[in-house]
């Protein structure tokens, strides 16, 4: 994105929750099945939680059974930026808001046809919108 998004720490303190803070800027992961994007399938689009950058569709959406939001697809590449993650003994690709750098979860190979992709995200680093509210922006 061209218009990147830069705060203080403490300003992002100021503006989140301390959940959204520790996931989004500390790049912490929420415990499984507690994030309230987990189960839920409403139709409309989500949102970075630090900038609002449109991220996700509801219609990539799927259950992938492993207690975060999934998803097959993205809005756009350049909403979204990927990263190497050798964190915790593992090698995985690190999610982040191309905006904001926000901490949004990882990508793993496992997901739907056609593309085999599972966008795995934590819900404290996302604000869903209905379809409905989202029709004007």
């Amino acid at each position: 994105m061209e218009d990147k998004l830069v705060k203080a720490d403490e300003e992002w303190k100021k503006l989140l929750t301390p959940m959204q803070y520790s996931v989004a800027r500390k790049k912490s992961t929420e415990s499984p099945f507690t994030g309230i994007y987990d189960n839920f399938y409403n139709e409309g689009f989500y949102f970075c939680i630090c900038c609002g950058a449109r991220l996700f569709n509801s219609k990539d959406k799927f259950n992938a059974g492993c207690g975060w939001p999934a998803f097959s697809d993205i809005i756009s590449n350049k909403h979204i930026q990927l990263h190497t993650d050798k964190s915790h003994g593992m090698v995985r690709i690190e999610v982040t808001c191309a905006r904001c750098d926000g901490h949004l979860g990882h990508l793993f190979n496992d997901g739907p046809p056609p593309d085999g992709l599972r966008y795995c995200i934590n819900s404290a680093s996302i604000k869903f919108i209905e379809k409905s509210e989202t029709q004007t922006q």
